[in-house]
């Protein structure tokens, strides 16, 4: 009996130990732990693999289900997959499982450190989402977060406090708040003379800033002042922009003596890719008056002229596009060869031979657009709508537009 007994024992701890086993094999090398992850899954959400972000997200999981951060991390893949998607039914679901995941995030923080990554992924979820009152909560989640006595060192992926302040900035940016989301970016600048924030912030301080000033210099209708925060303006922005803000038909038609003539001045046709386009006729507007840099284009895909209003608008194509404005406006063709002949160009990345160099001079030398401090025009980067609304403003002035 007693052998029998001891031969019961011995495999019930050869079980135990077997399960303990299994339990620590899921995760036994030295980086393969639920911190790593976490820290390499928003690294990879900050660089948009939001695939290989869940994935890392996941892993931390498996190797502890009860991890906080992991949750935090995957309430805010889930509530950007929310807000990119348009069925309903699935954007609900991913709603569903990012509250979800916020909800474990919270109830499993179990350090003031963990407690700072749930409130923080708030602020993220509440701002993707925008529920009712949405700004309330994540204010709400910011004040949560900075009452926090945290250690810094153990704060991973964010680093410092800072961070908090830096999430604000963009959800006033977002909600169109503009002086206080400048206040928050000041705040992070204001907190460490260096730290991982400190750039972002200084370019969010820099962006807001510049569209405090658009928006500050003239009236914007709701077109303008929806372009104005937009990180890159297509060509069907830009054409609502000229026809709504410059009100280009207007002007050049008061630049037409004969009536007659103006109403024979049309587009030659409505290219396919507007016909269903809310910037339709801003669009036809564009090509009715010829404007450089905005005609329809050669698709080679569908063999036919195309406006491409979903199409970025370079800063070059902008120079352009401001140069010919110009042209029509004062009547004075000069303005389009005036830099013609140059050997020598200010701007590192503008050779005097480039299609675009003598709109650049017009532009730069007339201050309606500006280079980076160091020298470079950026002729390739895509232009922003506070550029735009800035170039628009400085142009009205200088022409008494009104």
């Amino acid at each position: 009996m007693k052998r029998l007994n001891v031969v019961w024992l011995l495999f019930l701890g050869l079980t135990l130990a077997a399960g303990c086993a299994r339990h620590v094999a899921k995760c036994t090398t030295p980086e393969d732990n639920p911190p790593h992850h976490y820290v390499r899954g928003m690294e990879l959400l900050e660089q948009g693999k939001t695939q290989d972000a869940e994935t890392k997200f996941e892993r931390a999981l498996y190797c502890d289900e009860s991890y906080s951060p992991a949750h935090s991390g995957l309430a805010i893949i889930n509530a950007e997959k929310a807000k990119a998607q348009k069925e309903p039914g699935y954007r609900q679901t991913d709603t569903g499982k990012a509250m979800e995941h916020l909800k474990h995030a919270k109830k499993r923080a179990g350090t003031s450190e963990d407690k700072f990554a749930y409130h923080l992924a708030g602020m993220r979820v509440d701002t993707a989402l925008r529920f009712k009152d949405w700004l309330g909560d994540v204010e709400d989640h910011f004040k949560d977060a900075m009452k926090l006595n945290v250690d810094e060192r153990k704060l991973l992926y964010y680093d410092g406090k800072e961070a908090a302040p830096y999430l604000m900035g963009i959800a006033y940016l977002e909600s169109r708040e503009f002086q206080k989301a400048r206040d928050k970016f000041s705040d992070v600048l204001n907190m460490k003379k260096e730290g991982k924030w400190n750039e972002k912030a200084d370019k969010g301080w820099k962006r807001v800033d510049k569209i405090v000033r658009a928006m500050g210099g003239i009236t914007l209708g709701d077109v303008g002042k929806e372009i104005a925060v937009r990180e890159s303006v297509n060509r069907g922005d830009m054409a609502a922009l000229l026809a709504d803000e410059l009100k280009i038909d207007k002007l050049f038609a008061g630049r037409v003596p004969v009536k007659s003539e103006i109403d024979k001045l049309k587009a030659e046709f409505t290219p396919a890719d507007v016909l269903n386009h809310h910037f339709k006729e801003e669009a036809l507007i564009m090509m009715k008056w010829g404007i450089r840099g905005l005609e329809p284009q050669y698709d080679q895909t569908t063999k036919a002229n195309l406006f491409k209003p979903d199409n970025g608008v370079t800063r070059k194509e902008f120079a352009l596009v401001l140069e010919d404005v110009l042209v029509k406006l004062t009547g004075d063709e000069k303005i389009a060869t005036a830099y013609f002949g140059q050997e020598k160009s200010p701007f590192p990345d503008v050779l005097p031979t480039a299609p675009w160099y003598n709109a650049v001079m017009n532009m730069t030398s007339r201050g309606l657009m500006e280079p980076e401090l160091s020298g470079d025009f950026r002729v390739n980067d895509l232009l922003d709508g506070a550029e735009a609304i800035l170039a628009i403003r400085v142009l009205r002035q200088k022409m008494n537009i009104y």
